[in-house]
């Protein structure tokens, strides 16, 4: 099992470790957004290393005005580990991993 750096602060960890931590520390790096035209709601979730900002439609069951709110935590599980894909793809050595030597594990 590999270990990596936070892509927001210092901390390290585990993958689960680490998405755990996003969550817990870095919540506030989860934007989301509700078009009032269409009504649709949006996760945003920025990358620290390249600028990107990964956006991704969220799908209540029900028009809940506070349903962003209230699930902002789960949004946020969701868009975190959209981000740990992104940041192990491409920006591994950012995160102290190197990817070939997890393909030899």
């Amino acid at each position: 099992m590999f270990e990596m750096n936070c892509p927001y602060c210092n901390e390290m960890g585990g993958l689960i470790a680490t998405h755990r931590h996003l969550v817990d520390t870095h919540l506030d790096k989860v934007e989301t957004v509700h078009e009032e035209d269409s009504g649709h709601m949006f996760y945003l979730v920025p990358c620290p290393f390249c600028g990107l900002k990964y956006r991704h439609r969220v799908k209540p069951r029900h028009r809940n005005p506070e349903f962003l709110q209230e699930f902002k935590a789960e949004i946020a599980l969701v868009a975190f580990d959209q981000l740990l894909y992104h940041v192990l793809q491409n920006h591994s050595a950012d995160v102290g991993v190197n990817l070939a030597d997890l393909e030899m594990e």
